[in-house]
């Protein structure tokens, strides 16, 4: 695994004093100090219990103490070389011949915080040197170092001691593992808010578009007629200004809602998402900006998902009849069979632009509506001249989405 920096500020396992840092400074002052006082206290009721036996303390002792405890305020900043030197320092403190006590803590926390830090290598490396010098010491060496007349300690006591350290250091690994566990459990976390975020603007781009384009695109055909008509037909004019004055109040009330969504996310709607059954809406819509349009079958029960995707697929196929073909005539096909619903819009042509049928968001805001319940879109020129729009949707799943939106109620 690779390493982390060193140097970057860290926070560590435990309560909030032990993480807490003094203004102006990141340094775990306030830690470090209790911990220093913890050990120096404990290392002289330990001299106390050990008289006789050790080196009574001294200059020196305290120097290492403090040696060992103090380089501990860098341990979130550079925990290799912390580690390192609290092992040294412990062990000349007991190569020297002080009491046994406290001071084998240092070298835990030194190691505890490699190990966190992802400094494995080093944490293992400077706990290996530590107990491979106090090996050395206590059975070979402690001949020619104080106290004088000292024995070496018992296999069993070093096999204690052997154990005690690799506890330190198996907890320390599962601090890192966890911690790593918790790291990826947030990334994942924010990948999938991010992921629902994007879902969800990309949902609202295709409501407020599908809605716009199609209303936008009647009121643009009226507003000509009513232009055109003006002087010479005043009648006509007001009629078409009528069409635009309702067409923009129903587009108004349509992304009223969308933004109502948006503002309240866990409010139910005002009204009900539109279906199929709004299809004499749409004709009347289409007729009052010059195109006539057939419907040809009858639509199924659907899942308000489907219903909706249905709804807007067959929409934004009228518009694009309005906005690029020179056909003023429309048909809609709607076919349910074999657990399929099918969709096909017609014109006669022929194209009014270069773009006939739409080429640009209106086609792939529907092709994104079929691919997000299983179906398919197929768009494109016929070969009797005209255009064709053609939605094929599960019919499947939309029940399976039926059965749990009431499982949900």
């Amino acid at each position: 695994m690779q390493e982390q920096r060193a140097d970057v500020p860290r926070r560590w396992p435990g309560p909030p004093w032990w993480n807490r840092e003094s203004r102006g400074s990141r340094l775990p002052w306030r830690s470090t100090l209790l911990f220093t006082a913890f050990v120096i206290v404990g290392t002289h009721f330990s001299a106390l219990n050990q008289k006789g036996e050790r080196v009574d303390l001294g200059p020196l002792a305290y120097a290492l103490l403090l040696v060992a405890c103090g380089v501990l305020l860098w341990r979130q900043r550079h925990p290799v070389p912390v580690v390192f030197t609290t092992a040294v320092a412990a062990m000349v403190y007991l190569g020297a011949g002080y009491p046994y006590g406290p001071v084998v803590l240092t070298v835990a926390v030194g190691c505890f915080s490699a190990l966190v830090a992802g400094r494995r290598k080093a944490a293992w490396t400077a706990v290996g040197v530590f107990w491979a010098g106090h090996v050395l010491v206590s059975h070979w060496l402690y001949r020619w170092l104080p106290p004088p007349g000292d024995s070496p300690p018992s296999w069993g006591q070093e096999l204690v001691i052997a154990t005690w350290v690799v506890a330190i250091v198996a907890m320390a690994e599962l601090v890192r593992v966890r911690r790593e566990q918790w790291a990826r459990e947030r990334a994942e976390r924010a990948q999938a808010a991010r992921r629902r975020a994007d879902e969800e603007r990309l949902r609202i781009a295709r409501e407020l578009h599908d809605v716009l384009a199609h209303s936008i695109s009647v009121i643009n055909v009226q507003a000509g007629v009513g232009l055109a008509l003006l002087d010479s037909d005043p009648e006509q004019a007001r009629t078409a200004l009528t069409t635009i004055k309702a067409a923009s109040k129903e587009a108004l009330g349509e992304v009223r809602q969308v933004l109502d969504t948006l503002r309240t996310p866990d409010a139910a709607p005002r009204a009900p998402a539109p279906g199929l059954d709004r299809l004499p809406e749409l004709v009347e819509q289409a007729a009052s900006a010059g195109l006539t349009v057939t419907v040809e079958g009858e639509a199924p029960r659907l899942a308000p998902g489907t219903d909706l995707a249905a709804f807007r697929i067959v929409q934004e196929a009228l518009t694009n009849v309005v906005r690029h073909s020179g056909s003023r005539r429309a048909r809609v096909h709607v076919e349910a069979a074999e657990g399929v619903l099918r969709l096909r819009v017609d014109d006669d042509g022929p194209a009014s632009g270069t773009d006939a049928g739409g080429s640009g968001n209106g086609l792939a805001g529907m092709r994104e509506r079929a691919t997000a319940l299983g179906g398919t879109i197929e768009a494109g020129p016929r070969d009797d001249g005209g255009f064709r729009v053609l939605a094929l949707l599960p019919l499947k799943a939309a029940a399976q989405e039926s059965i749990e939106r009431k499982e949900d109620v």
